[in-house]
């Protein structure tokens, strides 16, 4: 832990040790669990931007206002020079990886679904420039699927290539037909924490925002419901309500883009797990035949 942060805990936290280093497997990761003399412990976090962290103190509020104490940790203290985040320990383990029979995983990914309605039943009303912002960001991602597509094409069959293209024609074209709420922004089985006592957490913010609903879906679209589709039952029954055709078709095409993403990402920096991860994806999305929705144009 760096000097200066350390100074921090240290007068925030009685008797603290050293920490323990439990960040995520990434470059930019940087999160400590500490111990007091107490034995009760906090997480430490360094955000990797300013915009990172202005986004996690939002959603520590969001999820304050919007969920129970038991399903996200509390904001207990920040430090803008730092870009430093100190929260309460929430029970539970980490769902990703953790061994489950197959009736417990659906209940924890109902109670997940549960979980994610509360946070959505929360948002305010979009303003006009937060649609403005979901539009551009939807156009970006159409753009970067259209390079990703002329650099990957000699990789993909023909239902993948036209997978790929309907992503590029169509994800503008549905902003306006799907619900915008204030999404969590990473909903992924590796910040549920599941508590056998028979509730489900969840953390990390700093990728919370004003959003499309359906795009919290992404990954398990992508990574978990092709193989699980009694896993897509269960989340969706604890959120509610099913997804509408075109929110069914706007999650074809995210996963789709972030499948040709891991793809090209792989191929230009010779990452083999990358490549094999897209290539998941696409195979997978490419299953569910790629018609055109009526009335679309190529952009």
């Amino acid at each position: 832990m760096p000097e200066d942060l350390w100074q921090w805990v240290a007068n925030r936290v009685p008797g603290a040790d050293g920490g323990a280093d439990v960040s995520w497997p990434r470059g930019n990761s940087r999160v400590w669990r500490v111990a007091s003399e107490g034995g009760d412990s906090v997480f430490v976090k360094i955000s990797p931007s300013v915009a990172a962290f202005e986004r996690e103190i939002a959603g520590y509020a969001h999820a304050a206002a919007a969920l129970q104490p038991h399903q996200a940790p509390r904001l207990l203290a920040v430090d803008l020079d730092l870009l430093a985040i100190m929260s309460s320990p929430l029970p539970g383990r980490v769902v990703r990886g953790l061994p489950l029979e197959a009736a417990e995983e659906r209940e924890v990914h109902e109670q997940a679904g549960h979980l994610l309605r509360g946070w959505h039943d929360h948002s305010q009303a979009p303003s006009a420039h937060d649609k403005q912002t979901i539009y551009a960001a939807i156009i970006a991602q159409a753009d970067e699927a259209n390079a990703c597509l002329e650099r990957t094409a000699a990789y993909l069959d023909s239902a993948q290539c036209a997978l790929v293209q309907c992503v590029v024609d169509e994800l503008p074209l549905l902003v306006d037909e799907v619900p915008i709420v204030f999404r969590h922004g990473d909903h992924a089985t590796r910040n549920w924490l599941w508590n056998p006592a028979g509730s489900v957490g969840v953390i990390d913010f700093e990728t919370a925002a004003v959003g499309i609903a359906a795009e919290e879906f992404v990954w398990l679209s992508g990574a978990v419901w092709p193989e699980r589709p009694d896993l897509k039952n269960a989340h969706l029954t604890g959120y509610g309500r099913p997804l509408s055709e075109a929110e069914e078709r706007l999650l074809l095409l995210l996963a789709a883009r972030l499948g040709v993403s891991y793809l090209s990402s792989g191929l230009t920096k010779n990452r083999p797990d990358l490549v094999a991860r897209g290539r998941y994806v696409l195979e997978r999305m490419a299953r569910q035949a790629c018609h055109p929705r009526p009335g679309s144009q190529p952009m």
